[in-house]
């Protein structure tokens, strides 16, 4: 294994892409059951330093430069690649973190009602970041640079350093590992802070979506949002969102967090015969279908949206009251597996007839 370091501040852009584009040619990514690759720089085109990890089912690139995110996951089969997360098309340093295949989610997920919340009688205020949001979003993780920390045939491990962070000052470890045909994700905070504050982790995947794509995700209940996507009520589920077996994805916009998940979703594309099989040891989702889209987004998050401010506070809705020293670890399992024809016909039935039902 070669593990290329990332070129220092001195350093041309075309440097770096040369070197990126050699470390691609010196490490290929080849089909075939005894692929195991990884290569800081291969597949990304780009002055941006990355890391591809492959085996004989999956290829898993990942930017620890961009929120440590994921830029490519594809199923490998008979040569081919076929992409399970939406693949970021063009990876620069000014790539939007919403055009990756995924990113993380910390210290909180989602919106922040207010910029501020409340805990133990002390009004925390935590500033907008991003400037086409009203509110904060998704935590800083997500923005910040991540450092490779160790790196194997099939894992990588990164760290990101935000102990002079205000209001929330925390250490954090992303590691991506390939099993198999399995994609396993963990993420572990740390508070360094000097005071107790609510933490909260998810992940941010964009997941292909063809019309013929179904849903199996039960849940028992859901937070409605509002105009500004922040929760109104919590409801029960209405039947068009019910997913306790494989159902298509709503026409319509959907943006709401679901309660009272299982921890076990399934994900299936007919026509690609494919099914995504995905674990988590949290208890919600964050479900977004944008109309007209090829993708939408199954978010595995330990906290619904604005989770701080909703009655009850923090605690009662999934985040972590974490102390100085204190750790919080999720951890997010993602299964690629062929499906029989029969599972296709079955699957395809049913987006049919909903399809004519929408109509």
């Amino acid at each position: 294994m070669t593990v290329a370091n990332p070129a220092g501040p001195s350093t041309s852009p075309s440097s770096r892409l040369r070197r990126a584009r050699l470390a691609s040619t010196s490490h290929p990514v080849l089909p075939g059951p005894s692929t195991s690759a990884v290569a800081i720089g291969a597949g990304i085109e780009s002055d941006i330093a990355g890391v591809t990890l492959a085996n004989a089912h999956l290829r898993l690139d990942v930017a620890p430069l961009l929120g440590g995110g994921v830029t490519r996951f594809d199923w490998r089969s008979d040569g081919n690649s076929v992409p399970i997360f939406r693949r970021c098309r063009h990876v620069t340093a000014d790539t939007d973190p919403n055009e990756l295949a995924c990113y993380p989610l910390l210290p909180f997920s989602n919106r922040l009602g207010g910029g501020r919340f409340s805990v133990a009688g002390r009004v925390i205020d935590v500033p907008r970041n991003r400037a086409a949001e009203a509110l904060p979003i998704h935590g800083d993780g997500w923005l910040a640079q991540w450092q490779v920390d160790a790196a194997s045939d099939e894992s990588v491990r990164l760290t990101l350093d935000r102990s002079d962070g205000k209001p929330y000052a925390y250490r954090a470890v992303q590691t991506y590992t390939l099993e198999g045909s399995t994609l396993a994700i963990a993420l572990e905070i740390e508070n360094v802070g000097r005071d107790a504050l609510p933490f909260g982790l998810g992940i941010h995947p964009f997941l292909v979506r063809d019309d013929d794509t179904v849903l199996s995700a039960a849940a028992g209940g859901l937070w409605l949002s509002g105009d500004d996507w922040l929760p109104v009520r919590h409801v029960p589920v209405p039947p068009a969102w019910q997913f306790g077996v494989a159902y298509p994805l709503p026409g319509a916009v959907v943006n709401h967090a679901f309660t009272g998940w299982s921890g076990q979703a399934t994900v299936a594309w007919p026509k690609r015969r494919l099914s995504l099989t995905v674990a988590a040891n949290t208890d919600y989702y964050v479900l977004y279908t944008p109309p007209g889209e090829t993708f939408f987004c199954f978010e595995p998050v330990d906290h619904p949206i604005n989770a701080a401010n909703l009655p009850g506070g923090a605690t009662e809705h999934g985040m972590t009251l974490l102390a100085r020293g204190a750790r919080l670890r999720r951890e997010f399992r993602f299964t690629v597996e062929p499906i029989g024809l029969r599972a296709t016909a079955t699957a395809g039935g049913r987006a049919k007839r909903q399809a004519h039902t929408d109509n």
